[in-house]
């Protein structure tokens, strides 16, 4: 017998898949009939039980269909045990006998209530009712519903615009539906019905690609319910477009939900931290590996097979919109590698404890010296102590008030060039080194994204080097010039001697309250580690930098773990730059006790001859014996440029303390 109605889905148009989850907070839906009473579900089930009688209504195509029962015994198990069936099935008015089928007023089919509609009513008269907090699950409903709307499945579809791509009845049998509780066997067992749900009647290729994966093999062969299914990628009620940028940077975080190691690792890398950052141009994990045909590494048919790896590389390096073509060793790089695995990764390893021990050494001995430093200036500031003079003559009337030129024109130009591109350097890199740092998108954001910010820090490091270089050429030019009266350790030589290790040990022991404090000739030890200090930093960063800028040149002639090792060096020697510079630096030329708030003799290029005596004695002592002092005697700064010298040194030190802030932050953040 044919009949007009049916129960078939419990939802025709429904929205919101999970939204039936609130029957767990209520123990029953309104009714929504106008008497229910006089229909009660043992009339409905006397037909609609799938045994009784069969049942059949129009088909698409104007063809009866077939309508499937319900069981009993599982509609008294699911949420809506409770529920009538004209609570939902509001156009059903009459229980007819067995075959006669149901009455309907002319041109007016049956109707049924919306999920979202209902379950959004119950949620908004929780919320007025002020139960919603007693009520979680309703809240959760109504997220869904939200979530849904926004969905890929919430969009027309294809061969029907009336009807949404998915509703909530083609995901879930409404008439049985129950969500077991999270971490039990019926959850489990419910996980297992995933992706035949998704990929049956609609996504029938991505089904058989999934069975064939690593994935489907651990899930529907050996019954691993902890293998991902299509909604731990895709998500329950939120599916979207998976060409879209929201779903390739989500997709990743929640392949990490699983591999957590090496989700780590992923995001320890270039490709990594961009995603981190919020872009999503650069490879993500199904990119190498897949997405619905994840296979294991030692397949061979695996895009991450050793033998398939360099196809895989170059569907990205490809030599389009910019991005160089992969050459040979791109297939060995280690997109996984840890600096604690000495027997998988032992350049890693090698590479990390190089620079682990450049860090504690130079830290440790630095910050030890400026806390020492601290102490005994403000000690002897406190007890009103005055530093020990070298007993010089007065000064010559026509040497009053003059200033001593320490720094001509051409190295303060070098030194302002220097501070500003390191500074940029820092403020373009750091983003990359703390990605997940909160100011690390803002910062990329605001320099236009990773594409310019590369640039910015390419050119700022051509004019770093370019400077560096040009340093190297004058000092030559001028060694050459004065190589008659030049000596490598004399008192004019920045090449650190045996008298620089004595002024170390007898700077700790005025440290330590030993002896008094030692005094210094044109150089002091600690300017000396602050002018070579570039010499390494340049040569490790620099290095690094360009075999990452020209990464096709670098794999043509090197296996890929350089570019891991590179990685580590050019980050953490940056870091190194960064906080040694402003903090042992500033402290040493400008925070400590006799020299704070500021010292402007880098920006003005003088220093009173008192500061030259105080600083420098033996300097001014022998400039003064053999009559040369008045050669370097210029007069004093005007005010105005004394102005604008503090100003430019103040800007300097507040731009170097934030990125030291920035620094800080990223990295207390990371641990």
């Amino acid at each position: 017998m044919r009949v007009v109605h049916g129960i078939g889905h419990c939802l025709a148009r429904g929205w919101g898949v999970l939204a039936l989850w609130l029957a767990l907070a209520l123990p029953a839906l309104p009714v929504l009939a106008a008497d229910a009473s006089a229909l009660p579900n043992t009339g409905c089930l006397s037909c609609h039980d799938g045994k009784s009688h069969k049942l059949e209504v129009p088909g698409p195509n104007g063809k009866p269909r077939a309508l499937k029962g319900m069981s009993p015994d599982a509609y008294g198990t699911s949420v809506h045990a409770k529920m009538q069936c004209v609570a939902c099935h509001t156009g059903i008015t009459d229980n007819p006998a067995a075959g006669s089928g149901h009455k309907k007023e002319a041109n007016a089919p049956a109707k049924s209530a919306s999920c979202a509609d209902c379950h959004q009513k119950l949620w908004d008269d929780a919320k007025k009712d002020n139960t919603a907090a007693a009520k979680p699950r309703l809240g959760v409903v109504a997220d869904n519903i939200e979530a849904y709307k926004k969905s890929f499945h919430a969009r027309p579809g294809k061969t029907d615009k009336t009807q949404p791509m998915a509703s909530c009845d083609n995901c879930h049998d409404t008439h049985s539906f129950d969500i077991p509780a999270a971490d039990t066997p019926a959850r489990a067992q419910w996980r297992l019905k995933n992706p035949p749900s998704c990929g049956q009647e609609c996504h029938t290729d991505q089904l058989e690609t999934y069975t064939d994966s690593i994935h489907g093999k651990e899930l529907l062969g050996k019954k691993n319910t902890k293998a991902a299914i299509c909604s731990d990628c895709h998500t329950s009620h939120a599916v979207v477009n998976t060409s879209g940028d929201p779903f390739k940077l989500a997709v990743t975080a929640k392949c990490g939900s699983c591999h957590e190691a090496n989700y780590k690792s992923y995001k320890a890398t270039y490709h990594g931290k961009i995603s981190t950052l919020g872009y999503a141009h650069t490879a993500k994990c199904y990119d190498c590996h897949g997405s619905h045909a994840v296979l294991a590494v030692k397949d061979k048919d695996s895009k991450v097979h050793p033998d398939n790896r360099m196809e895989t590389c170059k569907e990205c390096h490809n030599g389009k919109k910019g991005v160089s073509v992969a050459s040979a060793g791109f297939a060995s790089f280690q997109p996984h590698a840890t600096t604690n695995n000495f027997s998988r990764y032992p350049q890693v390893w090698i590479g990390w404890q190089i620079m682990v021990g450049l860090l504690v050494g130079t830290f440790g001995f630095f910050w030890l010296h400026t806390a020492l430093w601290f102490y005994r200036e403000l000690k002897e500031r406190k007890a009103g102590t005055l530093r020990p003079m070298v007993k010089l003559e007065a000064l010559p009337p026509d040497l009053q008030g003059k200033h001593f030129m320490r720094f001509p024109a051409i190295w303060r130009v070098a030194h302002i060039t220097f501070a500003l591109s390191l500074m940029i350097l820092s403020i373009t890199g750091m983003p990359m080194f703390y990605p997940d740092a909160a100011w690390a998108p803002w910062v990329m954001q605001a320099l236009g994204g990773p594409h310019v910010a590369g640039i910015i820090h390419r050119v700022c490091a051509i004019i770093f080097a370019g400077v560096f270089f040009w340093h190297l050429v004058y000092m030559l030019i001028g060694i050459w010039r004065t190589r008659a009266t030049f000596r490598i350790f004399g008192p004019d030589s920045m090449i650190p001697g045996l008298q620089d290790l004595k002024d170390i040990i007898a700077m700790f022991r005025w440290f330590l309250g030993q002896a008094p404090r030692p005094v210094f000739d044109r150089w002091t030890y600690w300017e000396k580690f602050d002018y070579w200090a570039p010499f390494w930093g340049v040569t490790i960063i620099g290095v690094s930098g360009l075999m990452m800028w020209v990464p096709n040149l670098t794999a043509t002639y090197l296996p890929g773990w350089v570019f891991n090792v590179a990685a580590i060096f050019h980050g953490e020697e940056a870091f190194l730059a960064v906080v040694f510079l402003f903090t042992v630096h500033f402290f040493n030329n400008h925070f400590r006790p006799d020299k704070f708030p500021v010292d402007i003799v880098m920006f003005t290029g003088t220093m009173s001859l008192e500061h030259l005596r105080r600083e420098h004695p033996l300097q001014y002592k022998r400039l003064l014996d053999s009559g040369e002092l008045k050669k370097y005697v210029v007069d004093a700064p005007s005010p105005p440029i004394t102005l604008s010298a503090k100003l430019l040194a103040f800007a300097l030190i507040a731009l170097g303390l934030v990125i030291l802030g920035g620094v800080a932050v990223g990295f207390f953040g990371g641990l």
